[in-house]
């Protein structure tokens, strides 16, 4: 246990006293980040600080810096190898504004959840503030914002394509994906003099794209929006497959675009989850922040997403390739937390992206290449090898640690994946659900969710009818709370008229609704700007908010509204 007289000595530094403590007159990398500084491994400017400082590096954290002045970003002098900057664990537009483009009045990341704590589109605006607080200093930038904007991309808040945010932030390189092996790398290549372009899951700009795919340029896809359907499905087969090398046009230069490192081995996976995270928020805040209360008695068990939703950046970010963790690696994990003050025997969430795929391995040869652009759809892959039933035996393995009274599951389960095993719902039924189970249909027309690549309604209706029976089976009246969108494309005010009917009639009442956001990079949103689907068939979106909000609210009665 950390004695609290000395907790601040535990996280990477902040300030000049918090470097001198540590003996260190210089950093070698400076890490910049629009969220509050959490130290645990759910939170990307943390977890990368902790691999880099696991490889020797001097690591320091510049966590929600005012960007009316540099004198936060000149608190611990100038790196002496690069600065990598984040927005932080969501795009900046999308913690500031509703799916309606209201300003929200919270930020779940923010010390005392109180918005205002970092500017719109943090990544040009932090890159400008090191630029000028730093000349000549190499400057990357990554996590989820600049990864989904790496490419010519629609911005739903300005309703206009933007370029590439590489080009706008004048960076040197952009790092896409899960940083940790691509920002290692960058960190061994700078300190040994090398180059970094070339760098497996990294972007830079070149004059030229010799031996690299074209994709469509920025003034092609502001010409012709369908281009852009063209340009996010390349990229996104680059990310579930590999190779080759892309470049997108801007003007008279190229967004070169690497592959993606190889996929992260479980020891690898299990070593980052291994280092000295406090798992606390650091020392210097005064009040709770929101975003640590859910994730702080979690584990996260896997990384990638089998699904690959069109709507959904998790397999853009993460890549479609599951690896797990290995099971000593999670018990240690939470025999950890039960040593932490304020443990109250309670594991709330043990999963990832979807909970019930850990264990999952693709079965296909290493000499044939995949083509799919979902594991799960339109229908399971035969070379997919689901563990559910291993991992309910993890499960109860870890409810049996000492201190631990419950396991619960949080992030989400795959119940077109769970009906191929009667005894994991059985299970999860009687074991690992209080009351209710989160699991999102997203729509109802098998039309839409052909669009969103989910299974049809009626595999939604199955399970719900298979996990009723087992939760009274073992003298539970529990419930599913499913999880739905509206004005999804190519979805019109009748289709939420029938979703709505169909509540009525199972005498339920929506609650877990989100309107449908067009996020960077997505296929769904190259729907909602290109008005075609991902064959280039003409669809017809709601995008007018007047639209989304009408179609949003028809599920509403309207004393809800």
């Amino acid at each position: 246990m950390i004695p609290e007289r000395n907790l601040r000595n535990f996280f990477l530094p902040t300030t000049r006293a918090e470097m001198a403590a540590r003996g260190w007159q210089e950093l070698d990398v400076l890490l910049v980040s629009g969220d509050a500084y959490i130290d645990h491994p759910s939170f990307g400017i943390p977890l990368v600080g902790r691999v880099l400082e696991s490889q020797g590096y001097r690591v320091g954290i510049v966590a929600q810096p005012r960007w009316d002045t540099q004198e936060d970003i000149l608190r611990m002098g100038r790196p002496r190898l690069f600065c990598g900057i984040s927005a932080g664990c969501l795009d900046s537009m999308l913690a500031h504004y509703t799916a309606f483009r209201k300003k929200r009045h919270d930020d779940a990341y923010t010390p005392g959840g109180l918005a205002g704590a970092r500017p719109n589109r943090a990544v040009l605006v932090y890159t400008s503030l090191v630029r000028a607080a730093f000349p000549g200093l190499f400057v990357a930038i990554g996590g989820i914002e600049a990864s989904l904007r790496r490419a010519a991309h629609y911005d739903f808040w300005s309703s206009s394509l933007r370029r590439s945010i590489l080009v706008d932030s004048k960076a040197d390189i952009l790092l896409y994906g899960m940083g940790e092996r691509p920002i290692t790398e960058l960190a061994r290549r700078l300190a040994a003099g090398e180059s970094p372009k070339g760098l497996p899951g990294s972007c830079w700009m070149a004059s030229n794209a010799d031996n690299a795919v074209l994709l469509p340029s920025y003034e092609e896809i502001l010409q012709d929006k369908p281009k852009l359907m063209e340009a996010t499905l390349a990229i996104e087969a680059q990310v579930h497959h590999g190779a080759p090398l892309l470049a997108q046009p801007h003007g008279n230069r190229f967004v070169m675009m690497a592959p993606p490192p190889p996929q992260m081995t479980q020891q690898e996976l299990d070593d980052i989850y291994a280092l000295p995270f406090t798992r606390r928020a650091h020392p210097s805040y005064q009040q709770p922040i929101p975003a640590l209360t859910v994730i702080q008695w979690s584990i996260t068990s896997e990384r990638g997403c089998a699904g690959g939703c069109s709507f959904c950046s998790i397999a853009l970010h993460e890549g479609r390739h599951i690896t797990s963790r290995s099971e000593k690696s999670i018990r240690d994990e939470v025999t950890r937390l039960t040593q932490m003050p304020g443990w109250k025997g309670t594991i709330s969430d043990v999963g990832g992206p979807t909970a019930n795929l850990w264990g999952t391995q693709c079965t296909l040869p290493e000499n044939l290449q995949c083509h799919r652009t979902s594991c799960l759809f339109p229908s399971i892959c035969h070379n997919l090898k689901l563990a559910q039933m291993k991992y309910i035996e993890m499960l109860r393995g870890l409810q049996r640690l000492p201190g631990v009274k419950h396991v619960g599951i949080a992030s989400g389960v795959r119940y077109d994946a769970a009906l191929t095993d009667p005894d994991f719902i059985d299970a999860l039924a009687a074991d690992f659900v209080s009351g209710h189970l989160k699991i999102a249909p997203e729509q109802y027309e098998n039309r839409l969710l052909t669009l969103l690549r989910k299974p049809p309604f009626s595999v939604f209706e199955r399970f719900c009818e298979k996990f009723t029976q087992c939760s009274r089976s073992h003298g539970k009246e529990q419930y599913v709370v499913p999880y739905l969108m509206s004005a999804t494309p190519g979805c019109t005010m009748q289709d939420m008229r029938r979703v709505s009917d169909w509540f009525r009639r199972q005498g339920w009442n929506p609650q877990q609704v989100q309107c449908f956001i067009p996020t960077p990079g997505t296929v769904a949103t190259a729907m909602f700007y290109a008005g075609v689907d991902e064959h280039g068939a003409p669809l017809a979106s709601p995008t007018s908010d007047h639209d989304r909000e009408a179609q949003h609210y028809a599920l509403f009665p309207k004393s809800r509204r």
